[in-house]
């Protein structure tokens, strides 16, 4: 009998360790899944942003090395975009890690992946979006048979310029079109097109160097004039592979948004250097001055703006049904920077749950 008992001790320990494997696959958590993928810093990090002003934060971290400097032995590889969909390919292709970005585009990134691929890791700037037209253009109705411009389909402005054409009864009543923004400014000069919604600083330049005027500013539409024109996502499995790395990229953002609140005069001619490096052209100073009132540059993605946000895909017929926001946002990361750096956390509005 004896002979039997390793035999029966050893199936009895295998049973164990299998249950427990089993227990161990069905229930861990996001943390134990990140833990098992850790990699360790990445040896590059692959930033998209545009030449925007309301990319503010990023062209600060990256006018001022700030990114750099957190990222240490981590080399930071820069890429330029001039529209939201242009970047989510890059992201979902592999090409990128990280970007900065519209919301509208963040959101149709975690869609088309079915909630796998990136999250939403912070914010960068609230506000700085506006409808802006001919002089002779003074309420909605008069854009009627008028050619309205966003900078790409799909991107943040174009959904946003299209709710509210439906809201105001002009679906199929206006033409929508989409051109670079430089492009756009030109096509206004000549009387090409009527109308924009546009990021700033285009629609600054639109108002100043070709005489358009305002009919509308988004923030207007939005609780306490609150909303995301900029967010910074990141691939999901550089984040579980890498969460050091994108810890030191957040260091680097909060760093440049305190940098933009103590030293605004001097964070205005960064971010005009770096547009003058992207585009090969700086702004005016009474255009930049402009820009920069009309936005707020914040780590806050503000969160709870996004389920509507993905409802507006629909009335602005983009999509069919509302995209699936819940687990979206990973705000963990950035609120432990943002308490070492002894700042209050940001609310993730229950986006990080599914």
């Amino acid at each position: 009998m004896r002979i039997f008992r390793p035999a029966r001790l050893l199936a009895a320990t295998l049973t164990l360790v299998v249950a427990a494997a089993g227990c161990s696959r069905a229930d861990r958590g996001d943390e134990t899944a990140a833990a098992s993928t850790d990699k360790g810093p990445a040896t590059e990090l692959r930033l998209g942003y545009f030449p925007n002003v309301t990319h503010a934060a990023a062209l600060l971290g990256l006018g001022k090395g700030l990114f750099t400097k957190e990222l240490g032995s981590t080399k930071l590889v820069p890429t330029k975009f001039n529209a939201g969909p242009e970047a989510v390919g890059a992201l979902l292709g592999g090409s990128l890690d990280a970007s900065f970005i519209g919301s509208g585009p963040a959101i149709n990134a975690y869609a088309k992946s079915h909630g796998e691929a990136v999250r939403l890791i912070a914010g960068a700037t609230s506000g700085g979006a506006q409808l802006v037209v001919k002089p002779t253009i003074s309420k909605p109705a008069d854009l009627v048979g008028k050619t309205v411009v966003t900078p790409q389909l799909g991107n943040t402005q174009d959904v946003a310029l299209k709710k509210w054409l439906a809201q105001n009864n002009l679906t199929g009543k206006v033409k929508v079109t989409n051109l670079e923004n430089a492009q756009t400014l030109d096509a206004f000069k000549k009387g090409d097109v009527d109308a924009a919604w546009l990021p700033e600083p285009w629609s600054s330049r639109l108002v100043l160097d070709a005489g358009a005027k305002v009919l509308l500013d988004e923030a207007t539409l939005w609780p306490g004039g609150k909303f995301p024109t900029t967010v910074l996502i990141v691939r999901t499995q550089f984040l579980q592979e890498h969460p050091e790395t994108v810890k030191a990229l957040l260091s680097g953002l909060v760093a440049s948004i305190d940098y933009a609140s103590s030293n605004p005069a001097d964070a205005k001619t960064v971010v005009n250097a770096q547009l003058k490096e992207a585009t090969g052209k700086s702004l005016k100073p009474a255009v930049i001055d402009r820009a920069f009132a009309h936005i707020q540059i914040t780590a806050d993605p503000i969160a709870s703006t996004f389920p509507q946000l993905a409802k507006d895909q629909v009335t602005a017929g983009i999509a069919k049904d509302a995209p699936t926001v819940a687990g979206f946002a990973d705000l963990g990361p950035l609120n432990d920077v943002l308490s070492k750096a002894g700042k209050p956390a940001v609310d993730a509005a229950g986006l990080d749950t599914k």
